[in-house]
């Protein structure tokens, strides 16, 4: 078993490449979680603008007068 582990002298860099691939997917899955929610608030804000009318709505910021 532990000549398993020990990988023919190279078991830092294979278990260190495990790790780093590891993290890479943990932290990509986390990433995803936070665009999703933010794409999902967007949304919904956008949805409450048009809900509310136009009287409430705000032109872009490249529409607006610098006035």
């Amino acid at each position: 078993m532990s000549d398993f582990f020990a990988m023919g002298g190279y078991a830092w860099y294979v278990w260190m490449s495990y790790g780093a691939a590891a993290a890479a997917v943990i932290v990509e899955i986390l990433a995803l979680r936070l665009r999703r929610r933010h794409a999902f608030d967007t949304a919904r804000m956008a949805q409450d603008a048009d809900a509310a009318g136009p009287a409430t709505r705000r032109p872009p910021a490249d529409l607006r007068s610098n006035g």
